[in-house]
């Protein structure tokens, strides 16, 4: 059984990530808060408690995208079924942030978004378990009805 340290890599930077943007929105809702200043008429309580709780959501679901990475390492098994839906759906959400943080975050924001999804799809792809052919034969030389292995009857023509 090979272990691949890929699976590990990915759970502890998705963990990492989930506390990261946890704690930024709540600082920043913290930061709303003390201000007291209104946006475009908006209630600056609502804007402060509106960015915790996104925080708190987000920093869920990476969290839970870090337990599916850490799941895959610990059964040494690629993800299925939901767990592979919230990968996909990991990778897909940095790839578009990679894309928005460009501008307005800079370079350095992008070059980890896209490192970041490098990762999932490499976890994605590396425990990916190859598709066998279709007319490969099992052990012992019998086809799938039991009997022997033999070819089809050659075509006749009228």
């Amino acid at each position: 059984m090979v272990r691949r340290p890929v699976a590990w890599i990915v759970a502890v930077v998705l963990f990492g990530e989930a506390f990261g943007i946890a704690a930024l929105n709540w600082f920043l809702g913290v930061v709303v808060d003390r201000q007291d200043m209104s946006l475009a008429g908006l209630d600056p309580h609502m804007m402060s408690l509106s960015s915790k709780v996104g925080g708190i959501v987000f920093g869920l679901y990476f969290a839970l995208c870090g337990l599916v990475a850490l799941l895959v390492a610990l059964r040494n098994r690629p993800p299925a079924g939901l767990g592979r839906v919230l990968l996909i759906s990991a990778a897909v959400v940095h790839g578009l942030l990679g894309a928005f943080t460009w501008g307005p975050v800079g370079w350095p924001a992008f070059v980890f978004m896209v490192l970041v999804l490098g990762l999932i799809v490499l976890l994605l792809m590396t425990y990916d378990s190859p598709a066998e052919p279709a007319d490969a034969v099992p052990e012992g030389g019998t086809g799938g009805d039991g009997g022997p292995v033999t070819s089809p009857p050659a075509p006749t023509t009228p």
